[in-house]
């Protein structure tokens, strides 16, 4: 029986249009689920959209529609957006979805008749883009605007729902330090148990009594269940929970608690204590870990829409490709720093990495294997292992067969790539995959096929030089596949080979002799810099 994992994203409010920096929790999600799947992991995805609050009222009433008919405008981009880069995500859900409104409701009466939700006064200042509360203490260093998102605050004043956060005060503190990995990168915990948990938790408003967009409290019906506590419950409503009933559902009881929950950094605390909280007033086990991701910044400043520095994935799709967004996305983000995004650093990535390196060196070996073989994978005399003779392999400096030092930095580059992916540090597990690229270029540089082909006495040699780099392509193609699937795809059909099976990329000499090789297309076509920047007019 294969091992389940279950990873959710942070689902995005259905607002206004995400831009691409909103999108990277899916597409790093997605990474790490194709990864997992190509482990052998029973992998459950799940993504989607959080659709009610004040905001989404205000803007429908602006628009003249309803806030379902706002949200389904959203979500529809959001979901088609999702689909044009290749999100792989087994479920998205959406919180008017009527089997996760059922069970919110389900949710908030459990933890009121737990003693964990009490009915009281708010009054205070609340920013309606990020549906939040702050006190007078968060904001004291803010000149009075969100510390979030720098937008206007406003004063409210209204009857509601509170959860009891306080009296779980300890226990989240205890729970954090014996629990080192629970949140990562490490700087995440340290923000959030030093700037949340020790300073001392407030209880957390929970409802609204001033707007009518969301889901209402069973038994208090002038009251809406506050954003929360519905959108945090969309992790285990997408799997079906029922807080009412001792069995859950199949799914449920498969896949919780979540692996790995992929959020932004800016609502770590909403996972890690708000949720945690939720999770143990219900009698469920916390998720095993919450990654918080860095921002993509725009020229070095957060982007904003209401600031409008933001560029939207469908706009680079169009222009380069879903591949190039996603190869941009999961290279240029480390695991544990902002970095920003720039048109000009864009176009050069994309030139230096996915033309220069993976794209010249696919299309030189296609068309020298169509060339001098015919297009038939050539069969090297010996095989490939054990190592080939000095007399048909040039040495290095130093006196190393350069076959063996190609075959060797393969695999181990992959071996490290596969360590990197499993501690989820994509952007240094892709820099594993280039080291292999560039290995391969030099072992053109090194070998030189264009002179042999000229010798026909060097056939051999040259059919061993061709096999070696049409394998090393095959190899990187596996360990690419999570992160810009549709260029593998196209790898694997140019070089005609079945032989994709993640385990395979380990071992040097997985691709078939014999087999012909399909026509040479360039996988990525070079940019134009000057044009495409004055077209942008950036």
């Amino acid at each position: 029986m294969s091992k389940k994992f279950y990873i959710a994203t942070a689902i995005a409010y259905s607002s206004k249009q995400p831009h691409v920096g909103n999108d990277y929790d899916p597409v790093y999600a997605d990474a790490i689920a194709r990864f997992k799947r190509m482990n052998g992991y029973d992998v459950f995805f799940s993504t989607g959209t959080d659709e009610h609050g004040q905001k989404i009222e205000e803007i429908a009433k602006t628009a003249g529609i309803t806030p379902q008919e706002s949200a389904d405008k959203v979500t529809g981009m959001i979901y088609n957006t999702y689909k044009r880069l290749n999100i792989s995500f087994d479920k998205f859900i959406r919180t008017t979805d009527a089997e996760h409104k059922e069970s919110v409701k389900k949710i908030f009466v459990k933890l009121y008749e737990n003693g964990d939700i009490y009915k009281s006064k708010y009054e205070g200042l609340y920013c309606v883009p990020c549906e939040s509360f702050f006190t007078a203490s968060q904001i004291k260093d803010t000149e009075g605007v969100c510390p979030d998102c720098g937008g206007k605050l406003r004063e409210e004043k209204e009857e509601a729902y509170f959860f009891k956060l306080s009296k779980y005060q300890e226990k989240l503190e205890k729970y954090m330090e014996e629990n080192p990995d629970f949140l990562t990168p490490v700087q995440r915990k340290r923000e959030i148990l030093n700037n949340f948990i020790k300073p001392g938790i407030q209880d957390l408003c929970v409802s609204r009594s001033t707007i009518k967009w969301g889901v209402p409290v069973e038994f208090d019906p002038g009251h809406v269940i506050y954003v929360w506590i519905d959108a945090l419950s969309n992790y285990i409503t997408t799997l079906g929970y029922n807080p009412n009933s001792q069995e859950q559902p199949e799914l449920f009881n498969k896949y919780w608690p979540c692996d790995l929950h992929i959020i932004g950094k800016d609502i770590m605390r909403f996972h890690s204590i708000y949720w945690l909280v939720m999770l143990w007033s219900l009698g469920l086990e916390p998720p095993k870990q919450i990654l918080g991701h860095p921002w993509l910044l725009f020229n070095d400043e957060k982007m904003s829409k209401s600031v409008g520095n933001v560029v939207y994935s469908d706009d680079l799709i169009e222009k380069f490709g879903a591949d190039a967004v996603r190869y941009y996305l999961l290279s240029e983000m480390p695991f544990d720093r902002d970095t920003s995004f720039t048109y000009i650093n864009f176009i050069r990535k994309y030139n230096a990495d996915l033309v220069n390196t993976l794209s010249n060196l696919v299309n030189r070996t296609v068309v020298m294997t169509e060339k001098y073989f015919d297009g038939v994978i050539p069969l090297p005399p010996q095989g490939l292992l054990p190592p080939v003779a000095a007399a048909t392999s040039p040495l290095k400096e130093g006196g190393k067969d350069i076959d063996e030092d190609l075959k060797e930095t393969v695999i181990s580059r992959a071996g490290n790539y596969a360590a990197l992916m499993n501690e989820y540090k994509i952007s240094e597990a892709i820099g594993e995959i280039t080291a292999i690229l560039f290995r391969a270029n030099k072992y053109i540089d090194e070998t030189e096929p264009w002179v042999l082909g000229k010798d026909e006495t060097k056939k051999a040699r040259l059919g061993t030089v061709l096999y070696n780099l049409l394998e090393s392509i095959r190899i990187a193609g596996i360990l690419l596949s999570p992160i810009i699937p549709e260029a593998s795809a196209k790898i694997f059909a140019q070089i005609n080979t079945d032989v994709t099976g993640y385990e395979t990329a380990f071992e040097f000499g997985g691709l078939k002799s014999g087999t012909k090789i399909n026509k040479a297309e360039p996988v990525f076509m070079r940019l134009d810099e000057k044009k495409i920047l004055d077209e942008l007019k950036v």
